[in-house]
């Protein structure tokens, strides 16, 4: 509820969530108005054992929240822009859109693999169609798995397979040691002392670590830890995987890049989805969505995600389909490049265009027609035709799951 000088904004509880919730306090504080969050409980978040398009629309990391601002219970919403369906109720309005982080995509990996490096059958997970139809596109010989979870869950599941496998051989070093007192590069105490410390491991001449596994272990962060147990203790259906593919803007701001190596992927072969990087603030049409807009509203980051949007809006595919749509301002036009796949990336129509920015919206209908006509209609409606058909049978077999479109953080928190 409004008071004076202070914004009620209501946010997601996952972590990403809330930073990026905080982001938007931050700027408002910076223009004297105070911030309060209120953390909503989403029916996205509630069902972690379902992957995200199976929630039946769009929406369901968002709509729990604007109900809250449409009963006067906030002032405003603060969503991951690509969570966001295309429609939304008449009395309420994209109040503003801050400036777009990166919109793009990176390739996860414990030790800097780069795709084109990955090996034969390599496991990737992804919980986008989108990205998954690109992934196979680029690498047809990797294997794409579905992964659901937060950022800092999906992080854990890539770094769990590395973290096992050096245990195993720190041990067995530390074996090995155990059993020749007499081995010169043995760490001494005061080695270990010093580790213990936070100073640099003991090393030899050639930079080999010999700490102990206790101190390995000690120096581990909170993340390297739950992933360490994550991987000591699987579960039944536990998926090892090489790589993620994931937002970078999402790994970003949760604040995961340094625990992993990133390997930003090409806009112009992995399009992000619409959307991708901004975020978005809601509040009910009146004075608020005024007073949100001029202090938080950044014209150019709204004109690229409504181009995107528009052409997402009128080729229809939602969450069915794996699309990719990019749209940059550049000078007087917007320039725009989409992808539209099958779910296996074999067959795909894609298309750019420098759409005059006065006209943007109109434009970016009249291309997104031209797209339809050449094949995308087809391809969603494979798409729909697809998963009309896995909602039927009630199950999907191993060979036909999908992946589940695109968030910033997938129960995450909203790509990442």
């Amino acid at each position: 509820m409004r008071t004076k000088g202070t914004v009620t904004l209501a946010t997601r509880g996952s972590d990403l969530a809330r930073q990026q919730a905080k982001l938007v306090g931050e700027a408002l504080e910076n223009r004297r108005l105070e911030a309060q969050l209120e953390t909503v409980d989403t029916t996205g978040d509630q069902l972690r054992d379902e992957l995200i398009h199976r929630l039946g629309t769009t929406g369901a990391f968002v709509r729990e929240l604007d109900e809250r601002v449409l009963d006067g219970s906030v002032d405003g919403a603060v969503h991951s822009m690509k969570d966001m369906p295309t429609e939304q109720p008449d009395d309420l309005v994209t109040a503003a859109v801050p400036e777009r982080a990166q919109p793009g995509d990176v390739l996860v990996t414990p030790d800097g693999t780069s795709l084109e490096d990955l090996s034969e059958g390599a496991v990737v997970g992804t919980a986008s169609l989108r990205r998954r139809a690109q992934v196979l596109a680029r690498r047809p010989d990797l294997t794409v798995e579905p992964i659901r979870g937060n950022v800092d869950t999906r992080v854990e599941k890539v770094l769990a397979p590395a973290l096992v496998a050096e245990l195993e051989d720190r041990r067995a070093a530390d074996a090995e040691r155990r059993g020749d007192a007499s081995e010169p590069d043995k760490p001494t105490d005061d080695d270990n002392d010093a580790v213990a410390a936070g100073e640099d491991a003991p090393s030899d001449d050639s930079g080999n670590d010999h700490r102990t596994v206790d101190d390995w272990h000690a120096n581990l962060s909170g993340l390297e830890t739950r992933a360490l147990d994550r991987g000591r203790q699987p579960a039944d259906d536990a998926v090892a995987y090489d790589a993620l593919v994931m937002a970078e803007a999402g790994i970003r701001r949760a604040g995961l890049d340094e625990y992993v190596e990133c390997e930003r992927l090409p806009l112009t072969e992995f399009v992000p989805a619409p959307g991708q990087g901004a975020l978005a603030v809601t509040a009910a049409d009146g004075e608020t969505a005024r007073q949100l807009h001029e202090v938080l509203d950044h014209p150019r980051s709204r004109v690229e995600t409504t181009v995107e949007r528009t052409i997402l809006a009128e080729l229809g595919g939602g969450c069915i389909a794996p699309i990719g749509i990019y749209a940059v301002v550049q000078g007087e036009y917007v320039h725009v490049r989409v992808q539209v796949f099958d779910r296996d990336g074999e067959t795909s129509v894609t298309g750019t265009r420098d759409v005059p920015i006065e006209r943007h919206a109109s434009e970016a209908r009249e291309f997104a027609r031209t797209l339809a006509d050449r094949g995308a209609a087809e391809l969603i409606a494979e798409a729909r035709r697809a998963d009309a058909g896995v909602e039927a049978d009630g199950q999907e077999t191993a060979d036909e799951q999908p992946a589940a479109r695109d968030t910033e953080d997938e129960t995450e928190d909203t790509d990442a």
